[in-house]
């Protein structure tokens, strides 16, 4: 079946910070032959390139103080673009038994970014400067995510909203560890501490890993925590209903987490999936066909 995924992404200051720290990502991932030079004659070859196969999402939002955290946020990114397009071309295609491998690979893609990250940290003024990492590689009819830290990805189907990540704070592993209740943990100072992001200072990353199978009318939402803080779940699955496109989507929750604050810098990434028929007219901006091949 092809799908249509339709997507957008917005990153906003806020309306309390001096300058953003948050960066984001959507890539389409695309199989290209250019013929060089061939002994073929009349050869009417040049170049071929598939339809996009795959799609790279991504959300970062940068700590350690004003260019530091804008710093790490951009390298994770620029890093994590450069290690998939330069090791990851076998895995445009979905294939069952080689899910562990993809997954092993978006991890090296995640410790790839806290070397760089830390390298950068050690020769600069901003020695603790970090940043959370949330990837989603979408390979229809299936969705990686790959995670560190407290910005987080969404699953919106049928109208519930369902997270897949887990937020990497003190707080939260106390709540599981049951020293606190659900209410002291929202409340604590200890949301706001990370005890995995990359870079900070720290030895390494430990990046969680989720999968799930998608279907036709999924939504995904990849956001930073300028959002959940002053949206909950309810709000933002309310707002991606309502929403007709991705685009309308992020930007209604930049403007609702802003109405309702804007401390932080704000940053969303919406990608929707739909049935589509087969078709040979090239989508437009913002719209790409996946197909399982």
């Amino acid at each position: 079946m092809a799908v249509v995924l339709e997507y957008a992404g917005k990153t906003d200051i806020g309306r309390v910070r001096k300058n953003n720290e948050d960066q984001f990502l959507i890539a389409d991932l695309t199989k290209q032959l250019r013929i060089v030079q061939t002994s073929v004659s009349g050869s009417q070859f040049g170049e071929w390139t598939t339809n996009s196969t795959a799609h790279l999402l991504a959300v970062a939002d940068g700590m350690g103080g004003t260019a530091g955290g804008e710093i790490a946020s951009g390298l994770a990114i620029e890093t994590l673009s450069w290690y998939v397009a330069r090791t990851m071309p076998w895995f445009y295609r979905y294939q069952d038994g080689r899910e562990e491998d993809l997954e092993c690979e978006l991890v090296k893609a995640v410790q790839a970014c806290q070397e760089t990250v830390a390298e950068t940290a050690a020769g600069s003024h901003f020695r603790r400067m970090s940043t959370t990492l949330t990837i989603a590689y979408v390979l229809w009819p299936r969705v990686y995510v790959v995670h560190a830290g407290d910005s987080r990805c969404y699953l919106h189907r049928g109208g519930r909203l369902m997270q897949m990540t887990k937020d990497h704070t003190v707080a939260q592993r106390s709540l599981e560890q049951g020293i606190m209740t659900a209410e002291q943990a929202r409340a604590s100072v200890l949301n706001n501490t990370l005890w995995n992001c990359i870079g900070g200072g720290g030895e390494g990353v430990s990046p969680d890993v989720y999968h799930a199978t998608l279907q036709p009318s999924d939504e995904l939402l990849l956001c930073t925590d300028g959002l959940t803080r002053r949206l909950s779940d309810d709000a933002i699955g309310s707002i991606l209903k309502r929403a007709s496109t991705p685009e309308v989507a992020a930007g209604a929750l930049v403007g609702a987490a802003n109405e309702a604050g804007g401390e932080d810098n704000i940053t969303v990434v919406v990608a929707r999936l739909r049935a589509a028929l087969q078709s040979a007219v090239t989508p437009p901006d913002g719209v790409a066909v996946l197909q399982a091949v």
